[in-house]
């Protein structure tokens, strides 16, 4: 039996036992719960059980979601879940606050500027990290994409070429290398990852082990919401395609667009869109607003 099984069953025989709200509530509550249980197998963790659950689950769940552009209002939801279930077991301690865990508000009329513009890297120590949030700055990487790049095999000379094998839903894409400062890090990581077939996870570390490290470098350093710097490489993109602001960075709206300038948007939308890895140029709202 799975340890994803276990740790389902384990939460089933809580929800068995703890029947409150309509069957709708309850059914979509136990819904979230093992997609939950999922994920935190998925990241690397043996939790068998809800009772040895502890405060890094959660916050490696809440990352995840936030790396799947989940909105604001589902991550409240499934946290409304978690609470629930942490306090049918005694447990409500572990439970960090939104505030803590980076979840903003919820929004219903604009959206919240999630670019991280000037980090602040300098109390990352471990260079793998360091050049891996570097690529996340400079080419809009996702976290997954920064660790598992094989420098010398992306390196194609005037842009950098992510395998399928490193990207989200193996959808493999190209990036330009426009910028000295591209450059730079991109040799850099190359330096650090010294044979052709390294990427930037060391050779005596599994992904899964890199990554937690990764982890607890960035908190440590005061560093949350990573995927802000997706954010900011999308917004300075889209400035540079089309001589203006985002909408999101107090640049015109769509409706306040003239036809020529509507044009010029949809065309470094549907770039972004590529260059970011998505397949929908509707997606691109949650980074430049509309």
């Amino acid at each position: 039996m799975g340890i994803r099984h276990n740790l389902q069953r384990s939460i089933q025989n809580i929800l068995n036992n703890n029947r409150t709200g309509s069957y709708d509530t309850q059914a979509n509550r136990r819904h979230i719960l093992f997609t939950f249980a999922k994920d935190i197998i998925s990241a690397g963790y043996g939790l068998r059980g809800v009772n040895g659950l502890k405060q890094k689950h959660i916050f490696v769940a809440v990352r995840h979601w936030q790396e799947k552009e989940l909105s604001v209002a589902t991550i409240k939801n499934r946290m409304s879940a978690l609470r629930n279930l942490c306090g049918i077991i005694n447990k409500e301690n572990i439970v960090p606050t939104n505030d803590q865990l980076g979840i903003g508000k919820r929004s219903y009329v604009s959206l919240k500027n999630r670019a991280i513009h000037q980090p602040d890297f300098s109390k990352i120590k471990d260079p793998n990290v360091m050049v891996s949030l570097q690529l996340q700055r400079l080419f809009g990487l996702r976290r997954e994409e920064s660790l598992k790049i094989k420098p010398h095999m992306a390196d194609k000379g005037d842009k950098l070429e992510l395998l399928s094998s490193w990207c989200k839903g193996g959808r493999g894409r190209s990036v330009p290398i426009r910028t000295d400062e591209q450059r730079y890090w991109l040799d850099r990581a190359k330096q650090i990852a010294s044979d052709f077939g390294q990427s930037l996870i060391p050779e005596r570390k599994s992904y899964i082990r890199h990554r937690n490290a990764y982890d607890k470098q960035t908190l440590r350093a005061g560093l949350r919401n990573l995927h802000g710097l997706r954010h900011a490489y999308a917004q300075r993109r889209y400035k540079e395609l089309t001589n203006w602001e985002a909408p999101i960075n107090g640049g015109l709206t769509s409706f306040e667009y003239s036809r020529w300038q509507k044009e010029i948007d949809y065309r470094a939308r549907m770039v972004l869109t590529e260059e970011l890895g998505h397949s929908r140029e509707q997606i691109t709202v949650n980074y430049l607003g509309r």
